[in-house]
């Protein structure tokens, strides 16, 4: 039986997520648009999927911004190239969020109480822990002092191209995936002590599962990014770009990928394969 979530929670959901979002805009965190794309991913995720999915969000989404935060300067010189550049924009938060807020939108369909309800929740914990495992793995990997290598074949790359990896990055990669693998079960531990007065430990597997999640789902990113997706080359500055058009206006020439795979797609995908693995990994633990 198909019934849509509880309004009220929903209309609450948006309230607040639109404080946070016009929040993120006036901070310069987001665009406008970026800011608009928080509030309904932040809806759904607060309306229907509960209080501890939307306080995981909440951590992916901090997490994020004081992590962009650190070396900015040095990243906005190496990125000004790259259309992954400023604040992130309407698109850019469906890229990463969108994945979670369909996971969202279906318990709101099928209810809590479904049997599809513990795989959409791993679906959701595990597309934000790859957000989060590749975010971490740009954020820092991009003020690592080791040229980067393209990781489809491991020839040295220009920063700020997408594909190329680091030691620094696949290790905060790694961090990424266990934070919130830690946040998430401390959370459902948090929610299972005020509601009932006990832990809810048979959720551990999540520690590993969302690591796991996390890793893959910014390899695959970087491979991705590496093979598919469009690069440009400016003629004039002699440069390559993620934009077809250069910074300096310029029209660049597409030397490698294809032109409808840009940086947002490629994120959008690489939280679809973190979904599918916290799904297959935690199989074993769902069906004991």
């Amino acid at each position: 039986m198909f019934v849509l979530g509880f309004p009220t929670m929903f209309i609450v959901g948006v309230i607040l997520a639109a404080v946070v979002g016009m929040l993120a805009w006036k901070l310069g965190w987001l665009t406008w648009g970026g800011a608009w794309g928080a509030t309904l991913i932040g809806g759904l995720v607060f309306g229907f999927g509960g209080l501890t999915w939307a306080a995981v969000l909440i951590a992916f989404f901090a997490a994020s911004v004081l992590l962009s935060r650190v070396g900015s300067v040095h990243k906005a010189r190496v990125l000004a190239d790259f259309a992954k550049s400023g604040p992130r924009d309407f698109v850019q938060t469906l890229a990463n969020g969108g994945v979670a807020a369909l996971m969202a939108l279906g318990v709101g369909i099928f209810g809590h109480h479904s049997p599809l309800y513990p795989y959409l929740t791993l679906a959701y914990f595990g597309s934000l822990a790859a957000a989060t495992a590749d975010t971490w793995a740009t954020e820092l990997g991009m003020l690592s002092k080791q040229q980067p290598r393209r990781i489809s074949t491991w020839q040295p790359t220009q920063p700020g191209v997408s594909g190329g990896v680091t030691l620094v990055g696949m290790l905060a990669s790694v961090a990424g995936g266990a934070f919130m693998g830690v946040v998430t079960f401390g959370l459902i531990q948090a929610a299972s002590l005020l509601s009932s007065r006990h832990w809810f430990l048979q959720d551990w597997f999540l520690l590993p599962t969302l690591t796991l999640a996390g890793l893959v789902g910014s390899v695959a990113d970087s491979f991705l990014g590496a093979t598919l997706q469009r690069l440009y080359y400016c003629e004039r500055c002699q440069v390559p770009t993620e934009k077809p058009t250069h910074v300096c206006g310029a029209s660049a020439r597409l030397i490698r990928g294809r032109s409808w795979m840009n940086n947002d797609l490629v994120n959008f995908l690489a939280t679809c394969i973190g979904a599918i693995v916290a799904l297959i990994t935690s199989l074993p633990f769902l069906i004991s």
